[in-house]
């Protein structure tokens, strides 16, 4: 049995200074091309939510190290929406990639926002918008209530 690594703290890499309008994803081509696919399904799920009747009250909510990509209200109900994107889905649906540990993630961000917010609403729902960019307009399944 090697001990090679035991009791020795990992070394962590140094942070990038990238606050000169260089941002981690505009370095890299594929992580710039991942974000874009990103609002791109957002637009999309927020444009859903719209016409819907639905005011969208944020985007890409940061709750310490969670996020919220989707919060919207109609009423008196309030809708945390998480939007997955993918090129394709031949292996998957982009709503299959969410997980156990995901969904528990999600919850726990819901939870500390409304804490912090103290909004006033009678129903919360948790969905899930699954967008598939196989043609350049792209396919958008929304799926209410589906966390």
């Amino acid at each position: 049995m090697s001990s090679v690594g035991l009791g020795r703290k990992a070394r962590r890499p140094l942070a990038r200074d990238t606050s000169a309008s260089e941002s981690p994803a505009s370095s890299d081509p594929r992580l710039a091309g991942r974000a874009a696919l990103g609002r791109r399904g957002e637009d999309l799920a927020c444009a859903h939510l719209e016409r819907a009747g639905f005011e969208i009250v944020d985007r890409n909510v940061r709750v310490g190290r969670l996020e919220l990509d989707v919060i919207a209200r109609r009423g008196r109900l309030l809708v945390f929406c998480e939007v997955r994107s993918r090129r394709s889905d031949r292996l998957m649906t982009p709503a299959q990639s969410i997980g156990p540990g995901k969904v528990e993630r999600l919850r726990r961000a819901a939870s500390e926002w409304l804490r912090a917010t103290r909004p006033r609403y009678s129903e919360l729902r948790f969905d899930v918008a699954s967008v598939t960019f196989d043609s350049p307009e792209g396919r958008l399944n929304y799926l209410e209530g589906a966390i």
